[in-house]
């Protein structure tokens, strides 16, 4: 004899249904304050090893400990833009740190505010400057430039402070916002359970824009611009023209590199023909390894040409893409003096510099 189907009155099964449905809330909710609670310690944790360092190089006793080697000296900071495929570079230096022997730290700051008080301007450039044990470092954050020169205070009982070196990535101003806009509301493919600010809003790019949504509003293309601009009051005013100028300054005369999204794989290149201490191997990772192009926004749609058409239209799109225009052109001029392409394949130039004629002779 066969099992008799059992079944459930229909408000019973209304009832199951809605306890499941409130214990899967009741779960989601505690999975996000564990990852809250997550964060808070990681954050305690940076804080205590950064009083370490402050408490361990507060006082300066007068002596003098050996100097580190030149290239072990040394410390680039990432001050990477959101959406300019920055997780997709940030991991090649993860997969390439214990193998090239640097530190890799990632700047969290309070609900990613890329401008710091100006305290922790002054303990974050003290702190790098003396934390001997993390050299060499690359720290990588959505932080504004920050001006080094301005804020080393003194001189270090190891010796004259080398500033960091300053590297980028910048991408396509309507491109990016689009990107970030889908991303709010989608996620990606890095961390797809996680829940999103804008999670369940279905409106596409386009409407949003039809209708004069602030989440696709032409301010919101202004980022760029300031986060090369720095920490100065009139780098965060709306289009304004001095802080356009501001980082085009900044872009040629504090940043090693700036690389475009559309062509990181150079940028990576020419990373490791500059500094092989760093990313000696990085080509080879970023064109064979899972992570070259890891973290994907979901649900992306292009914008249509009406709404790429009215969102030019507008002054901060012009001077965003005037700076990403200028910073495509710089990249491109440093990357026809740096690589060669044959048969398709990109390929370093060798050093073409030599000495001579040096005197006085050796005996």
């Amino acid at each position: 004899m066969g099992l008799s189907r059992i079944t459930m009155p229909p408000k019973i099964q209304l009832l199951a249904v809605l306890a499941f449905g409130v214990a899967m809330l009741l779960i989601e909710n505690q999975i996000q304050r564990l990852d809250e609670s997550r964060a808070r310690l990681e954050r305690t944790i940076a804080r205590h090893e950064v009083a370490e360092v402050e408490l361990r190089h507060g006082d300066d006793d007068g002596k003098r400990e050996a100097p580190l080697a030149h290239e072990d000296d040394a410390v680039i900071i990432y001050n990477r833009v959101p959406k300019t495929a920055s997780t997709s570079f940030t991991n090649i230096a993860y997969d390439l740190c214990g193998k090239n022997r640097f530190h890799v730290l990632h700047i969290n700051t309070t609900k990613n505010n890329p401008v710091m008080s100006l305290q922790d301007q002054v303990r974050f450039v003290q702190n790098v400057s003396a934390w001997r044990e993390m050299k060499p470092a690359f720290y990588h954050g959505h932080v504004a430039y920050l001006d080094f020169s301005k804020l080393l205070l003194r001189e270090t009982k190891y010796g004259v402070t080398r500033k960091p070196m300053y590297i980028n990535v910048v991408r396509d101003p309507i491109e990016r916002l689009v990107s970030y806009y889908y991303f709010l509301r989608f996620g990606d493919d890095y961390r797809p359970g996680l829940r999103r600010r804008k999670q369940g809003d279905k409106k596409t790019f386009d409407e949003c824009v039809s209708s004069g949504g602030s989440d696709c509003a032409p301010e919101k293309l202004w980022l760029q611009i300031p986060f090369f601009c720095g920490h100065h009051a009139e780098c965060w005013n709306v289009g304004s023209r001095w802080a356009l100028e501001q980082a085009k300054y900044n872009l040629l005369n504090e940043f090693l590199l700036v690389g475009v999204t559309e062509e990181l794989e150079d940028f990576v290149m020419i990373l490791e023909a500059a500094l092989p201490r760093f990313f000696r191997g990085a080509t080879e990772l970023y064109r064979t390894g899972k992570k070259s192009h890891l973290r994907k926004t979901t649900e992306k749609k292009p914008p249509t040409k009406e709404t790429t058409a009215k969102l030019q239209q507008s002054d901060i799109w012009k001077m965003e893409n005037d700076f990403y225009e200028f910073a495509l052109e710089h990249f491109q001029f440093v990357r026809a003096h740096a690589v060669r392409e044959k048969n398709g394949e990109l390929y370093v130039l060798a050093q073409s510099f030599f000495y001579e004629k040096i005197y006085p002779k050796a005996n």
